[in-house]
């Protein structure tokens, strides 16, 4: 997400997420050992992450251990596991079910165990100690890393943003988004004791270990993607209450700095019980009631940390005052809350196997943004939105990139796949179906691990119409449909078709108001639809435009057929 940007409207979108739109570049050996799923990968699956840190704020280094739980799915493919740690961490030792060491090699940020013989279907674990100076992010969460920061007291302020960059750039693990740990994670943070250390879900223990230092032990019980496990460490204080959503009661747990206390209180429940209502309507229940939902105050502007929201906008509306949609629609809740929030649904709950398709993550989740709108504001509201932050849109490069070297696709995984699911919901004009796809989609996928293939067949088949060649239009081409229209001297027929597009684009177009609906079925191909003069009424340039992410265009004679 640290792309380069001149366009505030841009900025606004962007920097709701750590993901970094990469230069065109040449992919490495390196970019394969971290993007591709390899024999020394595929084998095992995680079961668990059992993690200690100890960050010294002074000397900005860590001490650490992870115990990897994990099952054998097939024969260790030349007794070699590939595990992920960044420099300039190190590994020290490896210890296999708390007895045998196990030697490595290290080959740029992977490093390769070689372990015995083990049978399929078996449980094991391995123990990984490490240390070290830890990369420094220096400015989170865009370029990503640890945050050694100070709250306005000068006091120490601690905490991570990873995603994209990758969870090995803190501690070891299987550093790709297919394996998320099937029982969940625990994290264990050794800190000062006059600090409060927060992670992902519940607090299992708080000891204070008479030595100047605390050691605070959270765990979440569900699949939880790496980027998501954070460490918050500062001087907190919390407070509670009860959410009544659709699966039972959902605990809600408030992380602010001490003296935000107040400001907090005032402020945070009011945007947490709105994000809740529209997108329980949108999505279904939230996905994590086992776990909770934490929003905590951080140093940086926000992030989407499972069942532990990370907040940093000021306790106020917009994104950090300012509204990226350009309509004043986006002034009127809190843009962190609601846009970091919507990824327990698209990111956290349904997580994408290659990094290369994030726009499941970004791109549902900028719509979530739509969605909320138009539950609280109106339809009306909701399309002004999203035809605002349409604004944003580049088209430098293709949303999704090169599969299998952890790449990242254009900035435009935000606002493009928003507009094109928004284009989609109009043609579609249905929005009892369409929400039961999203609803569906949350539901049946329910704490999986998807391609972007996977949820392009859903979306086809439940709405039962092909979109492929829309999918391929919006997420691997940089070419903004053109729809090329005529309307005869007489107004009782239309011609028309796409340009500019590949070929077989077929976007339906929907034009309705409270006296007639039009239906449009167009492909690259000219096609004449008689109309009404209800009809005839409702194909103009703005409408198409205002709901549709394409370029009308009226031609003023007949297009030779």
């Amino acid at each position: 997400m640290a792309t380069k940007i001149i366009s505030l409207c841009v900025t606004l979108l962007l920097l709701s997420s750590c993901v970094m739109a990469q230069k065109d570049k040449t992919f490495t050996h390196a970019d394969t050992l971290r993007g591709s799923l390899l024999p020394a990968r595929t084998w095992w699956d995680v079961q668990h992450y059992d993690l200690t840190v100890k960050p010294d704020y002074n000397s900005k280094t860590i001490i650490g251990k992870n115990i990897i739980s994990y099952k054998v799915v097939s024969a260790p493919r030349g007794k070699t596991m590939q595990l992920d740690l960044q420099e300039p961490l190190a590994i020290d030792s490896i210890i296999l079910n708390g007895k045998k060491p196990l030697s490595f090699i290290k080959e740029g940020n992977a490093w390769h165990v070689t372990v015995p013989d083990q049978a399929v279907n078996s449980t094991h674990n391995i123990a990984i100690y490490y240390q070290g100076k830890v990369h420094e992010a220096v400015r989170a969460p865009w370029d990503g890393g640890w945050i050694w920061a100070k709250d306005s007291l000068g006091r120490p302020w601690m905490t991570v943003a990873c995603q994209g960059l990758g969870a090995s750039i803190w501690f070891p693990c299987k550093d790709h988004q297919s394996d998320e740990p099937d029982k969940g994670a625990r994290l264990t943070m050794i800190v000062p004791d006059t600090l409060v250390a927060i992670g992902n879900g519940r607090l299992q223990s708080h000891k204070n270990n008479q030595d100047g230092t605390a050691a605070y032990t959270w765990a979440v019980t569900n699949p939880i993607n790496n980027y998501c496990i954070i460490p918050y460490i500062g001087k907190y204080e919390s407070f509670k209450e009860k959410y009544n959503g659709e699966k039972g009661v959902l605990d809600l747990n408030y992380w602010v700095l001490d003296y935000n206390l107040a400001k907090g209180k005032a402020y945070l429940p009011t945007e947490v019980h709105n994000t809740m209502k529209a997108f329980e309507y949108w999505f279904g229940p939230y996905p994590f009631y086992e776990d909770g939902y934490q929003l905590i105050e951080t140093s940086h502007t926000g992030m989407e940390h499972q069942s532990a929201v990370s907040y940093g906008n000021w306790f106020k509306p917009g994104y950090r005052g300012r509204d990226g949609s350009g309509t004043g629609w986006g002034m009127k809740w809190d843009f962190i809350v609601i846009h970091e929030s919507g990824h327990e649904w698209f990111g956290n709950n349904i997580t994408t196997k290659d990094l290369a398709d994030m726009w499941v993550h970004e791109g549902f989740t900028n719509y979530s943004e739509t969605l909320f709108v138009e539950y609280h504001f109106g339809k009306d509201a909701g399309n002004a939105y999203n035809r605002g932050v349409r604004n944003a849109i580049r088209n430098d490069k293709t949303v999704i990139p090169a599969y299998n070297v952890n790449a990242q696709g254009s900035g435009d995984m935000y606002p493009k796949p928003s507009n094109m699911l928004h284009s989609i919901r109009h043609g579609l004009n249905d929005d009892v179906l369409f929400r039961n796809i999203l609803r569906g989609l949350n539901k049946d996928f329910y704490h999986q691990t998807v391609t972007t293939k996977q949820v392009e067949n859903y979306i086809n088949q439940k709405a039962k119409f092909n979109y492929d060649k829309v999918f391929d239009q919006y997420l691997r081409t940089i070419q903004i449909p053109v729809f090329e229209f005529y309307i005869s001297p007489d107004k009782k027929s239309v011609t028309y078709r796409y340009t500019n597009c590949v070929k077989g684009f077929n976007l339906p177009i929907t034009l309705t108001d409270k006296s007639a609906t039009l239906k449009l079925l167009p492909t690259d191909n000219w096609k004449t639809t008689a109309l009404s003069a209800a009809q005839a009424a409702l194909v103009k340039i703005e409408t198409i435009d205002f709901m549709y992410y394409v370029k009308p265009v009226l031609l003023t004679e007949k297009p030779a057929r």
